[in-house]
C-alpha cells in the first residue's frame, strides 16, 4: 500500500482498564498516547488499520510555525521545541531536521501573504528573514526562483512521515502503552452520564478518558453518537522522486508547488494551492457552512466528483456495537493520485531546477485532509459525552503541530495543566453546527 510506512506491529491481547484511549493511530494520536505513557498514565492506542496508515504518512513532511493561523502559532512554536526532543526521548528517529523553510511571492497577492506572515512571525517572536530576489537566487544555486521576494524561517524544518508517528508509538509502547493495530473502536459506552469505555470489534475496553483522533474519519464515528462535527473531506496528492544532486537544501513552497528535501537523498512533491474537495453527501449538507471559505480561495480550491460520492451514499450513518461498522470495512483511505495536478507540479520544478529534468519518480500517492470551516482544528472536550476530548480538523497542518495536539489534547482528557490556551479550538464556534444532541449510549 502507498506509501511505505514503518511498520508498528499491534499487541495480541486487549489491555486491562486503562487511564486513557486514543482512537486513530495518526500523528496526534500518536503523541497523545507517548506524553500520556511518558507521564506515567495507562494508555491504549488504537488504530482501525496501521499505525500512520493515513494523512500522518501522506502529507508533505514539513514542520514550520510561519504561515499559520493566528490560532495555531502557539502550537506551532511549542511543537518544534518538542520535535527537538522526540530522538532521544521516544529512542527512535523522527527525520526531523531543522532546514529552514521558504516561500516565496511572484503575484501581488503572494506578496501582500508573505508581508502578512512576516508580520505574525515578529508578533509571535519567530526568526522570519525577509529575502529580495538577489537573496533568493544566492539561496538556491543551480535554479533560478521565479519570485519578487521571499521568507526564510531558518529555525524552521522537516520530518519523515514515514517515521516519525511509528516512532511515537514505539515510544508509548516503551513507556508501557498498548498499541492496537487492525482494531477498530465501534463505539463509546458511557456510565453515569460519563465515558465508561470503548468497544472495539475485538471487545471492551474500561476507560477513565478518551481521546477521537480519528482525522477524516471522525465527524463519521461522533455522528453515530448523535454529536455534529463540521468537518469535510480534501484529496490530496503527493509524489516522491529517488535520489539526486542539485536539487535545493530548503523546502520551498511557491504559487504553483512545494518541495523538500528527504533523508534518502530524493525529494518530495506537490502542487500547491490546488486543493479538491470531494462531493460527498456531507459536502451537499455542509456547504453552506464551507461557502465563506470556498468564496475566499476559489482560486486554490475547487470539488471534484470521484469515488468519494459513491463510498459516501454507501456508508452507513449508524450502527450498534456489535455491528461491523464502516472503520472495519475500509481500514485506510487510499485514494488515487491526481497524476495531472502532480504533472503539473514536477513541470514547474523542472522550470526552476533544471537538475529535476532526468529526475526519476519513485512513488506517487493521494490522502484524505480533514477541514473544517476555519482550517482551524477542533482541540475540545465533548460536551455531550463528559470524558471524551476531540482533536480533529487539522486541515493540512496536523504533522507539524501533531506533537504539541496531542500532548494538550492528553493534557485536557486528563485534567493536567495544558501547555497551550485551548480556547481558539473549541467546537462551539461553529456555533449550531456544532451539535449537542444526546449521545447514542452503548450501555448505561
Amino acid at each position: 500500500m502507498r506509501p511505505y510506512v514503518d511498520t508498528v506491529e499491534g499487541d495480541a491481547q486487549l489491555p486491562g482498564e486503562v487511564d486513557l484511549a486514543i482512537i486513530g493511530g495518526g500523528i496526534v494520536g500518536c503523541a497523545a498516547a507517548f506524553w500520556a505513557a511518558e507521564q506515567g498514565f495507562r494508555v491504549a492506542l488504537i488504530e482501525k488499520g496501521r499505525i500512520a496508515g493515513e494523512q500522518s504518512s501522506r502529507n508533505w513532511g514539513w514542520v514550520r510555525r510561519m504561515g499559520r493561523d493566528a490560532a495555531e502559532y502557539p502550537l506551532g512554536i511549542e511543537s518544534l521545541r518538542i520535535w527537538d526532543t522526540l530522538q532521544q526521548r521516544t529512542g527512535h528517529d523522527t527525520g526531523f531536521r531543522r532546514t529552514g523553510i521558504v516561500y516565496t511571492a511572484r503575484t501581488d497577492a503572494e506578496m501582500a501573504w508573505i508581508e502578512s506572515v512576516a508580520q505574525d512571525a515578529e508578533t509571535f517572536g519567530i526568526g522570519a528573514q525577509r529575502l529580495t530576489e538577489a537573496q533568493l537566487q544566492a539561496r538556491f544555486p543551480g535554479g533560478s526562483v521565479p519570485a519578487r521576494a521571499g521568507l526564510l524561517t531558518a529555525d524552521d524544518g522537516r520530518a519523515e512521515p514515514a517515521l516519525a508517528a511509528p516512532a511515537l508509538a514505539k515510544g508509548a509502547r516503551a513507556k508501557g502503552a498498548a498499541i492496537l493495530t487492525n482494531c477498530a473502536v465501534r463505539t463509546l459506552e458511557t456510565k453515569g452520564g460519563r465515558l465508561s469505555a470503548v468497544l472495539t470489534e475485538r471487545g471492551r475496553i474500561p476507560c477513565g478518558a478518551a481521546i477521537l483522533a480519528g482525522g477524516a474519519w471522525s465527524r463519521l464515528f461522533l455522528g453515530n453518537l448523535g454529536v455534529s462535527l463540521p468537518q469535510l473531506r480534501v484529496r490530496g496528492s503527493v509524489m516522491r522522486t529517488e535520489a539526486l544532486s542539485g536539487g535545493p537544501k530548503y523546502a520551498l513552497g511557491n504559487g504553483q508547488f512545494g518541495i523538500r528535501p528527504r533523508l534518502d537523498g530524493g525529494y518530495t512533491i506537490s502542487r500547491r494551492g490546488r486543493a479538491k474537495v470531494q462531493i460527498t453527501p456531507d459536502s451537499l449538507r455542509l456547504l453552506p457552512h464551507f461557502m465563506k471559505s470556498l468564496k475566499a480561495h476559489r482560486g486554490e480550491v475547487s470539488l471534484t466528483l470521484d469515488r468519494g460520492l459513491w463510498d459516501g451514499l454507501r456508508t452507513p450513518r449508524r450502527w450498534s456495537a456489535d455491528s461491523v461498522t464502516p472503520f472495519e470495512r475500509c481500514r485506510v483511505l487510499d485514494p488515487e493520485p491526481q497524476h495531472a495536478l502532480l504533472d503539473q507540479a514536477l513541470r514547474a520544478v523542472v522550470q526552476v531546477f533544471p537538475a529535476f529534468r532526468d529526475v526519476k519518480i519513485a512513488e506517487k500517492w493521494g490522502g484524505i485532509i480533514d477541514v473544517t470551516p476555519d482550517a482551524v482544528p477542533v482541540i475540545d472536550h465533548a460536551a455531550a459525552i463528559p470524558g471524551l476530548v476531540i482533536a480533529t480538523g487539522f486541515s493540512g497542518h496536523g504533522f507539524g503541530i501533531g506533537p504539541a495536539a496531542g500532548q494538550l489534547a492528553s493534557e485536557m482528557a486528563l485534567n493536567q495543566t495544558v501547555l497551550v490556551d485551548p480556547a481558539p479550538f473549541r467546537l462551539s464556534r461553529f456555533g449550531a453546527l456544532a451539535g449537542a444532541a444526546p449521545v447514542a449510549t452503548a450501555a448505561e
